[in-house]
């Protein structure tokens, strides 16, 4: 990725601090949050372990996918043990629900009350 300074346009060297032609100071990029690693609910195939990996480090689902079938056929079994592993290491994602909260006091109007007892039963 290339640096440029914001006030001359000159290009800099991923490390540069200060711009070399006009001594501006080069505020780094913020890292993008990257997404956790975890198996999404929408988009899987047999358990999610591919498109979480592919989700978690930005990479094409389709060649994740094509990448562990193929190594799968020539890795005798390990890629397989690998992909159980995943399956119960990784963890499925969460569904967030909307919070429930109490109603306030007086929200209900209030009930009959008890119910009176059946006949022939003395209280």
């Amino acid at each position: 990725m290339a640096v440029f300074c914001n006030r001359c346009g000159t290009s800099l060297p991923n490390s540069a601090r200060f711009c070399s032609n006009c001594g501006n100071v080069i505020h780094a990029a913020p890292l993008s949050p990257a997404r956790p690693l975890v198996r999404p609910i929408a988009g899987r195939m047999i358990a999610g372990v591919c498109i979480g990996l592919a989700q978690a480090y930005g990479w094409d689902v389709a060649l994740v996918r094509v990448l562990t079938i193929v190594s799968a056929c020539f890795s005798g079994g390990l890629v397989f043990v690998a992909y159980i592993a995943c399956w119960i290491g990784i963890p499925e994602e969460t569904i967030p629900f909307p919070a429930m909260y109490p109603p306030p006091p007086g929200a209900y109007p209030p009930g009959p009350g008890p119910a009176p007892p059946p006949p022939g039963v003395s209280s």
